[in-house]
């Protein structure tokens, strides 16, 4: 059973795999962006209180989303990296890191440039605001400790540690607005609840944020592609 779970996650799978299924997301992405963008910007209706102005949440939203995902995966990466030794759970790691430090960023502009016309100022110590900001710091300080690392091996095993010592920031910012009294709104989309937003306006959401996870899961599986042509390229099944 192990040698099967095993086969299914070597880099020679990955990479046979990944070839298949890249034309399919690359043509599902633009599926749902296309969808996302008109459906949002054009179609949906102004918002009652914010006007026009709440359509930067197709942006700041799928944005926000990616950041706390995929530092998510990248614990689930590290852990089968130091726990059963996996190549590809330390390269999913290595290559997730600039992704999530990129949509982290960007999810701090886009929400800053929401609250200016709606809080009066680009910046306020909100909990969630603030707690978002140290996890932008977390993705670069591991960026900095990935780019400095000399021994390898080692190095993984490091890194690895440190995005789980990391994680306890991911319940934090989640929960923040409940935990604390914020001027940032609630969860607009719950597992348990009904969403909090009108239909016209939420399926639009909804294929930004699938655009968006899909943006990362091909640029990740296209670097990881590149690095295990550079690194096993005398492999007969490259």
């Amino acid at each position: 059973m192990w040698s099967f779970i095993h086969s299914l996650v070597s880099p020679k799978y990955f990479f046979h795999v990944t070839r298949t299924l890249t034309p399919w997301l690359i043509g599902l992405f633009f599926i749902t962006l296309s969808y996302g963008l008109i459906g949002g910007l054009v179609l949906a209706p102004a918002d009652a209180l914010q006007g026009d102005g709440f359509r930067i949440i197709y942006i700041h939203v799928p944005c926000a989303f990616l950041s706390l995902g995929i530092y998510a995966v990248m614990a689930m990466a590290a852990i089968t990296s130091l726990v059963w030794r996996l190549k590809l759970g330390a390269l999913i790691l290595r290559h997730s890191v600039p992704l999530g430090t990129m949509f982290t960023l960007l999810a701090l502009i886009t929400g800053s440039l929401w609250g200016k016309p709606m809080w009066g100022t680009f910046w306020i110590w909100d909990a969630r605001l603030t707690s978002e900001l140290i996890l932008l710091f977390l993705y670069l300080g591991i960026l900095l400790f990935q780019s400095a690392l000399v021994d390898k091996p080692s190095g993984e095993r490091a890194v690895a540690i440190l995005v789980l010592v990391g994680f306890i920031d991911i319940p934090i910012i989640h929960y923040s607005v409940y935990w604390w009294n914020t001027l940032h709104q609630g969860a607009t989309l719950t597992l348990f609840s009904p969403p909090t937003i009108a239909t016209p306006m939420l399926a639009p959401l909804l294929a930004m944020i699938a655009a968006f996870f899909i943006y990362y899961v091909l640029l990740l599986c296209l670097r990881l592609r590149y690095e295990l042509i550079a690194t096993q390229g005398n492999q007969h099944w490259l």
